[in-house]
């Protein structure tokens, strides 16, 4: 029997590589399934990943979706447009509306290697529509309502919208997106306006494309822009946010005048 030379001989990986790679493989492996999970229809299969591991997870890196397809491509616009009320020398004073959209966008025109974060304020405008048209009509007239009074204002509002009928239980989701459109909405304000910022107002509001099959059709029309209408809320400011690098991207784009600027 012919021997195999010592030099042909298989020689066993260190430790250290052979645990890297099955590190590498195990981090492979849940991105894969969570990009999964993302794209495909909701289901209970997403109550895998416990809590909200898999947004934080996805977003704002990894979203993505199938939407920009066939046989339902994307065929609207969403705008989030923010204003805020300021402390001056001559008292309160509301300020102009300012289309954040407008703002991150500008970020990625012309741009080969855009930021993701130039999408940020499309996100946050689609899932608050999304989340606002699946509630009641009832509930509906209590967010156009007016909460920012005190450090209770968000339990306030969920104690109110509790005593109206939500058969589907979509109160609860309308309120996480609320949260987080209202944090967008305070980083916005406060790098446009600075500190005196004392509570914000924001409206997501979507406009759907000329139908396709008008395409042709010179004096076609864009339907008219459908949108959320939020109450004044106080400021929301979450751990994770930083204002001062905020502003430092938000107020570099050209569409916006902030306040150090002035």
């Amino acid at each position: 029997m012919t021997k195999t030379p010592d030099k042909l001989r298989a020689r066993p990986r260190p430790v250290i590589k052979r645990t890297l790679m099955v590190i590498a493989m195990a981090i492979t492996a849940f991105h894969l399934f969570a990009s999964f999970l993302w794209i495909a229809p909701s289901s209970a299969l997403r109550e895998v990943i416990p809590g909200d591991l898999l947004s934080k997870y996805m977003i704002p890196m990894w979203g993505q979706s199938w939407s920009v397809f066939a046989p339902e491509p994307i065929n609207g616009d969403y705008y989030f447009d923010v204003r805020a009320v300021i402390t001056t020398d001559n008292g309160e004073e509301i300020t102009e509306w300012v289309r954040a959209t407008d703002v991150e966008l500008d970020h990625s025109t012309y741009r080969p290697f855009p930021p993701r974060s130039a999408g940020l304020g499309i996100g946050v405008a689609s899932d608050l529509k999304g989340e606002w048209e699946d509630l009641p009509d009832d509930q509906k007239a209590i967010v156009k309502l007016d909460y920012f009074k005190g450090d209770d204002s968000a339990k306030r509002l969920k104690t109110k919208l509790d005593e109206y009928e939500d058969p589907k239980n979509t109160a609860s989701s309308y309120l996480d997106s609320e949260h987080t459109a209202t944090a967008y909405a305070t980083q916005v304000a406060k790098a446009i306006w600075g500190d005196d910022v004392q509570r914000v107002q924001y409206q997501a509001a979507r406009q759907n494309v000329v139908p396709f099959s008008e395409r042709n059709d010179k004096s076609a029309e864009r339907p008219k822009i459908q949108p959320v209408p939020v109450g004044w809320r106080a400021l929301v400011t979450e751990d994770q946010q930083s204002d001062e690098e905020f502003a430092k991207y938000f107020c570099a784009s050209d569409e916006v005048r902030c306040v150090g600027e002035q």
